[in-house]
């Protein structure tokens, strides 16, 4: 019984990956105009590492980057899906696949990263789950091994896609970006206020890195019952 219970748990976390069930529907085709406007965005400036983040929980940023991250991969494109959620975790919800090690198991000298690293039932891509939920989480991702294994994963992956809590919840956010190439911040439509959305800009560009846009996510279009994301 225990076990059913949990089971019936993690589908109700699953994401839907729209980009991989359904390519060629209206919402995978604007997860490809994200994604090209990032390529655009690394015309002048180089965009490896990809943080999406969001100004408060339950905006969608976990789905987003998910997507997006498969949109990527479907260029033919090496990308990992990094979970630097150490509070609440869900890409492995997602993904379906085992979150007994991860990001936090490399920083605590557990695996390594190529230990560490899962495939995906999508092509080119593979994912980091966070590994077990630390006791410091900001102090896990601000120290050195972090950085090195960022720099690591460069030489590895075309792309790298990285999930954080929200920006006004804790400050993880803010520390992931200071190590990322460019910043992407989910909004809610609806349903994020205009003065949370100004302050988690504010935030951001304290950390120097260039915010490379807001995705409007769960934005209804006519009156069709179907949901569109809009990038910029």
């Amino acid at each position: 019984m225990k076990k059913k219970k949990s089971i019936q748990s993690n589908r109700g976390t699953r994401r839907a990956l729209i980009t991989r069930d359904q390519p060629r529907s209206p919402i995978s085709e604007q997860f490809k105009t994200i994604r090209t406007n990032i390529q655009y965005a690394a015309l002048d400036h180089d965009v490896q590492i990809v943080m999406g983040t969001s100004a408060n929980p339950g905006d969608g940023k976990t789905t987003v980057n998910a997507n997006l991250a498969v949109t990527m991969s479907q260029q033919d494109a090496r990308v990992l899906l990094i979970d630097a959620d150490l509070r609440k975790p869900a890409l492995h919800y997602t993904f379906e696949v085992p979150n007994v090690y991860g990001l936090s198991s490399i920083v605590t000298k557990q695996k390594t990263l190529v230990e560490a690293i899962q495939a995906t039932n999508v092509e080119t891509l593979d994912i980091l789950t966070s590994g077990p939920v630390p006791p410091n989480p900001s102090e896990m991702l601000s120290s050195k091994l972090m950085t090195s294994i960022l720099n690591e994963a460069r030489t590895l992956y075309d792309y790298i896609v990285i999930d954080t809590p929200p920006v006004l919840a804790v400050s993880d956010a803010q520390i992931v970006a200071g190590l990322s190439d460019g910043i992407m911040i989910v909004l809610k439509s609806g349903v994020t206020e205009t003065d949370d959305a100004s302050q988690a800009v504010e935030v951001l560009k304290h950390t120097g890195t260039k915010i490379l846009g807001a995705i409007l996510n769960h934005k209804q279009r006519d009156s069709k019952s179907y949901h569109y994301y809009y990038g910029s």
